[in-house]
């Protein structure tokens, strides 16, 4: 039987309460996520042959659980139990448990982390024979500890982490469930936690390959981690900032191309040009912005944009979030948005509800690119979703009759008055 996402969720709230007071609530996830993280495997895979992680001797959560009311518990999880972990499955940094500023010091250290440890030996949450029913555990945990405390922290992690119905929407309408590649490559240029990666994923039986850039080292730790939980091992997970230094190349100065490309990047980011600029000048490598123009220095969504587009195979396809702003702003993305309409690279425009997304309540679109028959394309076809939402607390949230008209329509494409037409070109 699964275990019950009431009974994660309730494990993972009286995490939070244990760590309440130390530290400000968009960290709690790091020590709440790894400590599940380290629960899972171990529950999944500790003396397992050919396991797709390996757990080193020693290292487990039971070793842990014996760490319990030492006076040396927080460097000995640091050591014992995540350092070899870590290393032997090449993740990078993981949140310290040893940082008596976050997390108290001498005895009341010893309490907090013992308590922490404890909660998680619940009998309810034994992994061994099941996963959490639902598709994506850290993922799913993830959000939940975003709604619970997005208005407590005052600062927006959300763009580490796409809302599943969006996901959703994305790996449905991007056409990998049809393609007849045998073998598909899929790529997130901001991946955050991986979740739209995984997403993409499970929308095919074909066997994936998954590649993911992300520019926070504990968020793309977090990505490798959910990559393990969802049965990809070998998902290739990097980090470093993708516009200024893309990992994923063919040889210097030319990306590495997929057949999908999926982005959830950080809206109208400022500080895009960071590690691009030359002499009060922007100097591409790659030719991302050639035939196209260079985005405003202060506004990032349109980098990203050919971003994708430059990293999609020449019949790839791509869908990007990115603020409904994209669609009417003028100047150089007034130019840039021309030159992309007249070569046909956009297939479909879906206009979303505001106040979807964590961290921000302005309104955003999925645009959906296509390279194949570019030259022949004759529209795009467009849809007005923006009116079909519940809501959730002080959110928006997509239900699964929103998620399925828009998927349905837009595969179909068929035309419904006020709702979604083909525009022609």
């Amino acid at each position: 039987m699964a275990i019950k996402k009431s009974q994660l969720y309730s494990s993972i709230w009286k995490s939070c309460d244990e760590l309440r007071g130390g530290m400000d609530a968009s960290q709690y996830k790091d020590y709440v996520l790894v400590l599940l993280f380290v629960k899972y495997i171990s529950d999944k895979y500790d003396g397992v042959p050919y396991a797709p992680i390996t757990i080193p001797e020693g290292a487990s959560f039971k070793d842990m659980v014996k760490l319990k009311g030492k006076v040396t518990i927080g460097d000995d999880i640091n050591k014992k139990i995540l350092g070899p972990i870590a290393k032997e499955n090449k993740l990078s940094e993981m949140p310290d448990f040893n940082n008596a500023d976050k997390l108290g010091s001498g005895k009341d250290m010893v309490n907090r982390l013992t308590n922490l440890v404890a909660i998680f030996e619940n009998p309810l949450l034994d992994f061994s024979k099941n996963r959490a029913e639902g598709d994506d555990i850290l993922g799913d945990a993830y959000e939940y500890l975003m709604r619970h405390f997005a208005t407590e922290s005052g600062k927006s992690k959300g763009q580490f982490y796409t809302p599943a119905e969006v996901s959703r929407i994305i790996a449905k309408t991007i056409g990998i469930a049809s393609s007849s590649i045998s073998n598909p490559t899929v790529y997130d240029p901001t991946c955050g936690s991986g979740s739209l990666l995984l997403k993409v994923a499970d929308e095919t039986e074909k066997k994936v390959a998954l590649y993911g850039q992300e520019l926070d080292s504990a968020t793309a730790s977090l990505a490798k981690m959910n990559m393990i939980l969802h049965g990809h091992p070998g998902a290739d997970i990097r980090r470093e900032n993708t516009l200024a230094s893309p990992l994923f190349l063919e040889e210097p100065n030319r990306l590495k191309t997929f057949d999908f490309v999926v982005a959830n990047p950080p809206f109208s980011f400022k500080s895009w040009t960071n590690g691009l600029m030359d002499d009060k000048s922007i100097q591409d490598n790659y030719g991302r912005f050639q035939d196209f123009g260079i985005p405003p220095a202060k506004n990032g969504d349109y980098a990203f944009l050919l971003h994708i587009l430059k990293s999609l195979k020449s019949k790839g396809k791509g869908a990007c979030i990115l603020p409904h702003g994209v669609l009417f702003r003028g100047n150089a993305e007034g130019e840039i948005r021309m030159n992309l309409i007249r070569r046909g690279y956009i297939k479909g425009i879906i206009g979303l509800p505001a106040n979807l997304f964590y961290g921000t309540g302005i309104p955003a679109c999925i645009i959906l690119l296509d390279k194949e028959n570019a030259e022949y394309r004759k529209g795009i076809f467009m849809i007005e979703a923006s009116r079909g939402f519940m809501k959730d607390g002080n959110k928006n949230r997509l239900r699964a009759q929103d998620i399925h008209r828009i998927v349905d329509v837009f595969n179909k494409q068929t035309q419904i008055p006020r709702y979604s037409r083909m525009v022609s070109l």
